[in-house]
C-alpha cells in the first residue's frame, strides 16, 4: 500500500486488518510512517479494510495505477504455494456432541480446500446432516453433528493451488460416557460400513510385475480392481507410493482410475524415478495392496564413454545471495572416473541455463552465488570425464532467492493492525556486530559462513562485509569489496587449499559501517568429508528365475552415507553392469533382470557427497534360479520397502491360530468326517457398556478335519428367564475370542459356541454361565486366556497362553503361571515362578513322572495381579514312545544341520502322520508365516525349516509340531552363543579354507636370486595355484620360475633379480575343490628397496666370490709394542695369486714384513708413528679375476689406537718422598712424545709453577711438588687422553702421615777415645716408619758396637760403646713409610787424648 502525504489527510490512527500479508511503503520524502501491531481478524475488519482501499485508490489514482503496474510486472513474487497459517487441533469429546476442526489457509491463486476422513474424501450430500463444511475469508471449517464412535478417526485437510499441495492433519476421539473404547484385540463391528451397510471385498488382479525403463521414454503401471459387490456410485480411494513416499500428480507422473483399473504413467522417465513402487486400494475399513520395484536405465551417452547423468538434484538453504546445491553420483562413469560436475541454472520464466562453477567440482555440494533476490530459480547438474560430458540430471524444483524468514512472513498470512501516523524520520544508526558467526560448511572449494543480525540495526534494512585473514596473522582482507551481501549467509570461494583461514563480518547501512564480528577459529581449506571405506563381504543368495537377493556388509565408519551401488557380472565376461541406478540404503537388495542359468558374481559401492568408495571384494558366483520356497515377492524389498497387508491393518477380530495343533483324537483317513463336537468353558475376558469378550476351549474331538471357524450365540435373562438365541457373528471366527457387540449396559446375558468344520456346523455348546454386561473398572488385569499344552515330557513341558483382553488401569508387565495335581483341593495351587515372565510361554520344569496335573496364569500390572484365568484340561507327565533314544523313534529332536553351502536349517522328522499331518514350525511359540527369514521345506516325514540369512533377529525357541497326531512336537532354542558357532561353521562350510602352515614369506638365495614360498598344511594332488602380481597373473617364464611340491604342500616362486617394476603385491591363491586360500606379501617402500638392495649385493658377492677373494677385508691391529699389523682373510687362492700392498696410491716393497700364509695376509708396521697415516689398499689377482679391499688408517685413529694401548699399560700412581718434596709417578710400556697426558689435584687441572713441576723420564711419567703444604693434600690423578673416553690413574696424598725426623741430633759430635756415645731422636709417621741407620752412606747394622734401638714407634737411638777413631765420618738416619721417606744427617769427629796433648 502507498500512502502520499500531499494527498490523503490523516487524523489520530487508521487501522487496517489483514488475512494475508501486504507490502508496506513509505513515499520517499514524506513524513508518514507505518506500524503494524497484531489483531484478530474479523469480517467487519475485511469490510473496513475494502472501504478504505476504496477511498485510497479514489483518493490517489496515480499510485493506484502504480501498484497495479508493478503487480503485472512481478506477478511471480505474488504467487506461492498454500500454507496453513493456523492449523486444525485434535479434538477428544463425547457421543452425541459436536465437534468442529476449523484452519487458516494462505496461497495465492486461492487455494483449493478439501477434508478427509481416514484418507477418503468427506462429501456431505452422502451424509446429509452430518457433515458441514464452510469456507469464508481463507477460513475453512468442517462440522461434524452428534459424533458417535465411528467418528473417531483421522482427519486431514489439503490445500491446493498452481504452485503446490500442503495437507495438515488432525484427530478425533469420541469417548463413551463412562470411558473410552478399548482399543486391544479384538475389536467391535468388523468391516461394517455403515453408510452403505455392507462390506466390500477387494482384489488386486492382472498387476504389474517389475518393469524397466530408459530415461526419457514413458512407462505406464496399471492393475485391474475387482470390489465386490460392484456398486456403480462408489469409487475407493487409489493411492500410489515410491518407496514409501505418497506419489502426487505433477508434469512427471500422472494417476488415472476407470472404475475398475488404476494407472500410473511417468510421462519422462529419470532415474529419480527408479524404486519400489505400490498400489494402495481403500475401502473404509481396510485396503488392499500390490507392488513391484522399477528399474530406470541410463539413456545413450551423446558423446561415447560419457558417464551416466546425476540424480536427485535438491536445493538447500536458499537466502538472498546463494544457495546450496545437492545431488547424488551416477552410477555409470563411461568406463572412466568421473573428473567431476558442473551446476547449472537456468532463471523461472526462461529457458536459458547458464554454468555456475568454471571448473568441474568432485563435491556432490556446491553453494550457487549471485542469485539476483526475490527471483526463482532452477537447477541442473551435469558430470564429465575425460570422454566427455553426461546428459543433464532431472532439473531441481523451483526455489526462490530470498531468506527462510523472509519466505515464511511472505507465505503465511499475517492479521494484524497498520497504523499510519506522522512522524519526523529518525537519524540512522549505525548497526551493531553480528553475533554467532561460524562455519557451516568447508570443503576443499568453498567454505559457507553463517550469522545472526545484530540487535542494534535501525529503522532500515542492513547488509553485510566478510572478512577474511591467514591464520597466524592479523591483516584483514574484504572479501565482497563492491557489494555487501544482504542475508546472513555467504559462501567463499579462491581459497588456497591446506591454507588455515579466520573470518568475521561487519555489518553497514546508509549510516556507515558497524564494529566487525568476533572472528572464527582458523578453519583449514580442506575436504572434511572423507569418501567411505569400500563395502564389507559380499554374499548373494537364490532367490527366482530372474533375481537373486544380494546382502553385504555395511562401510565403516562411514560419514553422511548416501547409499550403496550393486554391480553384478556374468562369469568370465569381466564386465560389470549396475544393477540400480539410485542408491539404495540398505545393507539388502534384490537384483532382478538376470539371466536364468547363468552364473553370477556381484561387488558393491558406497558413496557419499565426497565421492564413490572403491568396490568390495567379489562376491563368490551363483547361479541364478529359483531358490525353495519361491523366494522373496517382488513387490517386498528386505530392505523395508512399503508394505501393507490387507488382514493385519484392518479392523477384524484376534488374528487366527491353529486350531488343531494337539488333538485328544486321531483322525482317519477311512473315516468319513463329521462335525465337531460342542466347545466348552466359555468365560468373560473383557466387559464395556455394551460388549463383551468371551473365550472358550475348543472340542474335545474335531471330527476328523480341522476346524474352520465358531459361531457365537446370546440370550438375554431376564428376571431369571432366558430369552431367544440371537447370532453373534454371521461369519465364522478362527481364534478362539470374541467380542459380542450391541449390548445393552447392566442386563444379563448367557452365551453358547457351536465349532465348524468341513462336514458341517456342530451342535452348540452348553449355555454359559449368566453374566452382567457391566464395565469393568478394576485396576488389575483380566485373565489370560487360550492356554495349551506342548511338549509333553516325563519332567518337562511347554506352557502356552494369551494375554488378557482387559488390560486394568495399566499395561500388563509380566505373567505368573500355577501349578497343581488335578485331583488336588484348591488350596493346592502354588505358583511355578517366583517372578514374573514377559513372555507368552513358559517351559515347565518341576513334573513327577506319572503325575497328572492342571494349569492357570496370572496377569499383573502396576496395580497388582489379576484373576486366573481358566485351568487348561489334566495333563499326564510321561514321554511317549518316540521321544527318547530307548525305544524306536516315532519323532526326533530338532537337529541342526548345516549343509556343504553353509546353510543352516532345523530338521524335524515324524514317523506317525496322518494324511492331513502338517509340520507347523514357530518362533518363540508362534507360528512362523513370514518366510523372510525362515524358509520351511516339507517331505514326506521330514520337514526343514532353513534360516536365509542368520542373525540376531533369529535368536529364539524354536519348535515344531505336527498336526493331527497324538501331539508330536519339540523344540530348540537358538541362543547368541549357539548362532556364533553355527554361523562360524556355516563360513567354514559355504567357503571352506585351504589351512596353511606358513604364510606367504620371501628369502634370498645364492646369486642374489628372490624366493616367495608359503606351505600349505593340507592340499591334495588336484590343488591349484595361482601367482598373482598387482592384480596381475604370473605365468611360468624366463623371469619367474614356479615350483609346487603336492607331498611336502611347499609353494615356491623364484625370480632371478628384483627390478624397479617388481615394487607391489605379491598373493598366492590356492583353490583345491571348493575350498580356498590366498596369503600375500607387500614389497614396497623401504621394505622393497631394502630387499632388492640385498638382492644386488649377494649378486656382485657371488661373483666376485668365483676369482681369489677376501673372505675377511683389511683391518688393523695395534699391539702392546705399539707395532701395528695390517691383516686380512683370503679364500680361492692358488699358486700363481698375487698380493700386492699400496699405500697412498704407492706400491709397498717387501722388506721382509711381508707374509702370504694360511689363507692370512700381514702387513706389520714398527713404532707407529703419524706419518703411517695414510690409506693402505691390498690387491689381489690372478688370471680368474681379483679383489680389492681398501683401510683409511688416518692419522687420529691411528694415535688414539697406539695412545689407547699406552694408557692401558701405565701403572698405578705412587708416591715418592725426595729431599725437594713429594713426587708422583706412574711408569707406561712405551711413551711417545705425542701423548697428551692431564695432572689433576682436586679434580681440576693443575696449573704448573716452579714448585709443581712434570715431566718424563724414560717411560716414567711424574709430578714434582717442592716443599709441600697443606694445600698439597688431596686426591691426585694422571689423566690419559687417547681420542675416546681417556683413562685416569688417582692417588690419595694425605701430608700429616709422612714418616719424618723431629730433632734432637746434633749437626756435629767430637768425642775422646775409648769414651761411649749415645744421641737421640724423635720419629713421627702414620703408618709407622722404618728407621735406618747410615755411615758413609752405608747401612749399619747393629751389634755390640753399635746398638741402635726404636722404641714405642716414636723414639730413635744410636749408641756406640766404646768409641774408637775409626768412628770418625758422616752419618744419617732414614725413616720412611708409604707416604714418604726423610732423613737428618750428622757428623761424628773421634781424638784421642794424645793427639789432644
Amino acid at each position: 500500500m502507498y500512502c502520499h502525504k500531499s494527498n490523503v489527510s490523516f487524523h489520530g490512527l487508521i487501522i487496517l486488518c489483514f488475512p494475508f500479508p501486504w507490502k508496506v511503503t513509505c513515499v520517499p520524502h514524506s513524513n508518514v510512517y507505518v506500524k503494524a501491531y497484531p489483531a484478530p481478524f474479523t469480517q467487519e475488519d475485511h469490510k473496513s479494510y475494502s472501504a478504505l482501499s476504496r477511498l485510497i485508490e479514489h483518493t490517489d489514482p496515480q499510485i493506484y495505477e502504480s501498484e497495479e503496474y508493478h503487480k503485472c510486472m512481478n506477478e511471480d513474487s505474488l504467487m506461492h504455494a498454500p500454507e496453513f497459517v493456523i492449523k486444525p487441533r485434535s479434538h477428544t469429546v463425547w457421543e452425541k456432541q459436536c465437534v468442529r476442526l476449523h484452519c487458516t489457509v494462505s496461497g495465492w491463486p486461492d487455494p483449493r480446500v478439501v477434508w478427509y476422513k481416514n484418507n477418503v474424501t468427506i462429501d456431505p450430500m452422502a451424509h446429509p446432516g452430518k457433515y458441514k463444511l464452510q469456507s469464508s475469508y481463507n477460513v475453512h471449517s468442517l462440522e461434524i453433528d452428534r459424533c458417535d464412535f465411528d467418528d473417531t478417526a483421522q482427519y486431514r485437510v489439503s490445500a491446493m493451488n498452481s504452485r503446490g499441495e500442503l495437507s495438515t492433519f488432525a484427530s478425533v476421539v469420541v469417548k463413551r460416557f463412562k470411558g473410552e473404547v478399548e482399543e486391544a484385540l479384538p475389536m467391535p463391528r468388523h468391516g461394517i460400513v455403515s453408510e452403505y451397510g455392507i462390506t466390500f471385498e477387494t482384489h488386486i488382479v492382472d498387476g504389474f510385475g517389475v518393469s524397466f525403463g530408459r530415461e526419457g521414454e514413458t512407462m505406464s503401471l496399471g492393475a485391474m480392481v475387482i470390489i465386490s459387490p460392484n456398486l456403480a456410485r462408489y469409487q475407493p480411494e487409489v493411492q500410489w507410493y515410491r518407496d514409501d513416499v505418497l506419489l502426487q500428480t505433477s508434469k512427471w507422473c500422472q494417476m488415472h482410475w476407470s472404475g475398475d483399473k488404476a494407472t500410473l504413467t511417468l510421462t519422462h522417465l529419470n532415474k529419480e524415478d527408479e524404486g519400489l513402487y505400490t498400489l494402495r486400494i481403500t475401502t473404509k475399513t481396510k485396503y488392499e495392496t500390490y507392488s513391484a520395484y522399477v528399474f530406470v536405465r541410463d539413456a545413450d551417452a551423446e558423446v561415447e564413454g560419457a558417464p551416466g547423468a546425476p540424480l536427485d538434484v535438491t536445493c538447500q538453504d536458499a537466502s538472498k545471495d546463494y544457495v546450496i546445491v545437492t545431488w547424488k553420483q551416477p552410477a555409470v562413469d563411461g568406463g572412466n572416473s568421473i573428473l567431476g560436475y558442473f551446476v547449472d541454472r537456468c532463471e523461472v520464466g526462461t529457458t536459458h541455463w547458464s554454468q555456475c562453477n568454471d571448473t568441474p567440482i568432485k563435491f556432490a555440494r556446491f553453494p550457487v552465488t549471485g542469485l539476483v533476490e526475490g527471483r526463482s530459480y532452477t537447477f541442473r547438474v551435469r558430470a564429465v570425464n575425460k570422454s566427455g560430458m553426461s546428459r543433464p540430471s532431472r532439473t531441481s524444483e523451483v526455489v526462490a532467492a530470498m531468506d527462510p524468514a523472509d519466505r515464511t512472513r511472505s507465505s503465511a498470512p499475517w492479521t494484524g493492525q497498520i497504523i499510519v501516523t506522522e512522524e519526523e524520520p529518525a537519524e540512522g544508526v549505525v548497526p551493531g556486530r553480528p553475533k554467532e558467526l561460524e562455519v557451516t560448511e568447508a570443503t576443499k572449494n568453498y567454505v559457507v559462513l553463517s550469522w545472526k543480525a545484530p540487535g542494534e540495526r535501525g529503522h532500515e534494512g542492513i547488509m553485510y562485509y566478510v572478512e577474511k585473514c591467514v591464520s597466524g596473522t592479523d591483516s584483514w582482507q574484504r572479501v565482497n569489496t563492491e557489494i555487501p551481501v544482504k542475508s546472513p549467509r555467504y559462501a567463499l570461494f579462491d581459497l588456497a587449499e591446506g591454507k588455515a583461514y579466520r573470518f568475521r563480518v561487519r555489518c553497514c547501512n546508509s549510516a556507515g559501517v558497524g564494529e566487525p564480528s568476533e572472528a572464527t577459529e582458523a578453519t583449514t581449506v580442506g575436504d572434511k568429508l572423507d569418501i567411505p571405506s569400500a563395502p564389507g563381504r559380499v554374499v548373494p543368495t537364490r532367490n527366482t528365475d530372474t533375481s537373486v537377493v544380494v546382502s553385504w556388509e555395511a562401510s565403516r565408519n562411514a560419514k553422511e552415507l548416501v547409499g550403496y551401488y550393486i554391480e553384478a557380472s556374468i562369469v568370465g565376461s569381466n564386465t560389470f553392469e549396475p544393477c540400480n541406478n539410485k542408491p539404495v540404503k540398505a545393507t539388502r537388495f534384490v537384483c532382478h533382470g538376470l539371466v536364468t542359468g547363468e552364473s553370477y558374481v556381484f561387488r558393491v559401492k558406497a558413496l557419499n557427497a565426497a565421492g564413490l568408495s572403491e568396490c568390495s571384494q567379489e562376491s563368490e558366483a551363483i547361479k541364478v534360479k529359483a531358490a525353495i520356497g519361491g523366494g522373496i515377492p517382488h513387490g517386498v524389498l528386505p530392505e523395508g520397502g512399503l508394505k501393507f497387508n490387507a488382514q493385519t491393518d484392518s479392523v477384524p477380530v484376534a488374528t487366527s491360530s491353529s486350531s488343531s495343533r494337539l488333538q485328544t483324537h486321531k483322525s482317519s483317513s477311512s473315516a468319513v468326517p463329521a462335525s465337531p463336537t460342542p466347545p466348552y468353558g466359555i468365560s468373560v475376558l473383557e466387559c464395556v457398556r455394551d460388549s463383551m469378550v468371551l473365550a472358550w476351549k475348543q472340542p474335545t474331538f474335531i471330527g476328523g478335519a480341522d476346524i474352520t471357524g465358531y459361531f457365537v450365540d446370546y440370550r438375554e435373562v431376564i428376571n431369571g428367564v432366558p430369552g431367544k438365541w440371537h447370532e453373534a457373528n454371521v461369519k465364522a471366527v478362527s481364534d478362539r475370542a470374541y467380542r459380542v457387540s450391541d449390548l445393552k449396559e447392566n442386563r444379563k446375558y448367557q452365551f453358547q459356541v457351536r465349532a465348524a468344520n468341513m462336514a458341517g456346523v456342530g451342535i452348540p455348546s452348553l449355555p454359559s454361565e449368566t453374566f452382567i454386561c457391566e464395565e469393568w473398572t478394576i485396576a488389575v488385569p483380566g485373565p489370560p486366556h487360550d492356554l495349551q499344552v506342548t511338549e509333553v515330557r516325563a519332567n518337562t513341558l511347554v506352557l502356552l497362553f494369551k494375554p488378557p483382553v482387559y488390560q486394568g488401569r495399566d499395561p500388563v508387565n509380566g505373567f505368573y503361571v500355577d501349578i497343581k495335581e488335578a485331583d488336588a483341593e484348591e488350596e493346592a495351587w502354588r505358583g511355578v515362578n517366583e517372578k514374573a515372565i514377559s513372555t507368552n510361554y513358559m517351559k515347565i520344569k518341576i513334573l513327577k513322572e506319572g503325575e497328572t496335573y492342571v494349569f492357570r496364569v496370572r496377569a499383573q500390572n502396576k496395580a497388582g495381579v489379576g484373576k486366573a484365568s481358566e485351568p487348561t484340561e489334566p495333563v499326564l507327565a510321561e514321554t511317549k514312545p518316540g521321544r527318547t533314544i530307548k525305544v524306536i523313534p516315532l519323532s526326533l529332536p530338532i537337529v541342526v544341520d548345516i549343509d556343504d553351502d553353509g546353510v543352516i536349517s532345523m530338521n524335524f522328522a515324524c514317523s506317525n502322520l496322518t494324511p492331513d499331518s502338517k509340520f507347523v514350525w514357530s518362533k518363540n511359540y508362534k507360528e512362523i508365516t513370514d518366510e523372510t527369514r525362515i524358509t520351511v521345506a516339507t517331505s514326506g516325514e521330514k520337514s526343514k525349516a532353513i534360516f536365509n540369512m542368520p542373525a540376531e533377529d533369529d535368536i529364539g525357541i524354536y519348535s515344531c509340531a505336527v498336526t493331527h497326531t497324538n501331539g508330536e512336537s519339540s523344540s530348540y532354542t537358538l541362543s547368541a552363543e549357539e548362532l556364533k558357532k553355527l554361523l562360524e561353521i556355516s563360513h567354514d562350510h559355504k567357503f571352506p579354507i585351504i589351512p596353511l602352515k606358513t604364510e606367504l614369506a620371501v628369502e634370498l638365495q645364492e646369486k642374489g636370486r628372490v624366493r616367495f614360498w608359503l606351505q600349505a598344511e593340507k592340499i591334495s594332488a588336484n590343488g591349484k595355484i595361482e601367482y598373482v602380481f598387482n592384480d596381475n597373473t604370473l605365468s611360468q617364464g624366463e623371469k619367474y620360475k614356479m615350483n609346487f611340491n603336492k607331498d611336502t604342500g611347499v609353494i615356491e616362486m623364484i625370480m632371478e633379480s628384483l627390478l624397479q617394476e617388481d615394487e607391489g603385491t605379491f598373493t598366492f591363491q590356492l583353490q583345491d575343490g571348493k575350498a580356498t586360500n590366498q596369503s600375500s606379501l607387500v614389497l614396497i617402500g623401504e621394505v622393497f628397496k631394502g630387499l632388492q638392495k640385498e638382492s644386488e649385493f649377494m649378486c656382485k658377492e657371488w661373483h666376485r666370490k668365483q676369482g681369489p677373494h677376501f673372505v675377511e677385508y683389511l683391518s688393523y691391529e695395534v699391539t702392546p709394542e705399539c707395532c701395528v699389523f695390517l691383516k686380512c682373510k683370503v679364500g680361492n687362492i692358488k699358486k700363481e695369486t698375487v698380493a700386492l700392498w699400496y699405500k697412498d696410491g704407492r706400491e709397498v716393497k717387501g722388506d721382509g714384513n711381508l707374509t702370504f700364509a694360511e689363507g692370512v695376509l700381514n702387513l706389520e708396521i714398527a713404532q707407529i708413528s703419524k706419518k703411517d697415516a695414510g690409506v693402505y689398499e691390498i690387491v689381489m689377482k690372478d688370471d680368474r679375476g681379483k679383489d680389492t679391499s681398501t683401510l683409511n688408517l688416518t692419522e687420529q685413529d691411528l694415535m688414539n689406537e697406539m695412545f689407547s694401548h699406552i694408557a692401558n699399560s701405565s701403572t698405578a700412581l705412587k708416591i715418592q718422598s725426595t729431599e725437594e718434596g713429594i713426587r708422583l709417578y706412574s711408569f707406561v710400556s712405551y711413551y711417545n712424545e705425542a701423548l697428551q697426558v692431564t695432572w689433576h689435584h682436586k679434580d681440576s687441572a693443575i696449573a704448573f709453577t716452579d714448585r709443581i713441576k712434570s715431566g718424563v723420564v724414560g717411560e716414567q711419567l711424574w709430578l714434582q711438588i717442592t716443599e709441600p703444604t697443606e694445600k698439597d693434600k688431596g686426591k691426585y690423578a694422571i689423566e690419559f687422553h687417547d681420542g675416546k673416553g681417556g683413562l685416569k690413574r688417582t692417588v690419595e696424598l694425605a701430608g700429616q702421615d709422612r714418616a719424618r725426623v723431629a730433632g734432637g741430633l746434633p749437626d756435629v759430635v767430637t768425642i775422646q777415645e775409648l769414651k761411649a756415645l749415645n744421641l737421640t731422636c724423635n720419629i713421627s709417621g702414620d703408618p709407622v716408619p722404618e728407621v735406618v741407620w747410615l755411615k758413609n752412606e752405608r747401612e749399619i747394622v747393629s751389634d755390640d758396637h753399635y746398638i741402635m734401638k726404636f722404641e714405642s714407634g716414636k723414639y730413635a737411638s744410636f749408641t756406640i760403646t766404646t768409641v774408637n777413631t775409626t768412628d770418625s765420618g758422616k752419618y744419617s738416619i732414614l725413616v720412611k713409610n708409604k707416604y714418604g721417606t726423610e732423613s737428618a744427617d750428622f757428623t761424628i769427629s773421634v781424638f784421642s787424648p794424645d793427639s789432644k796433648k
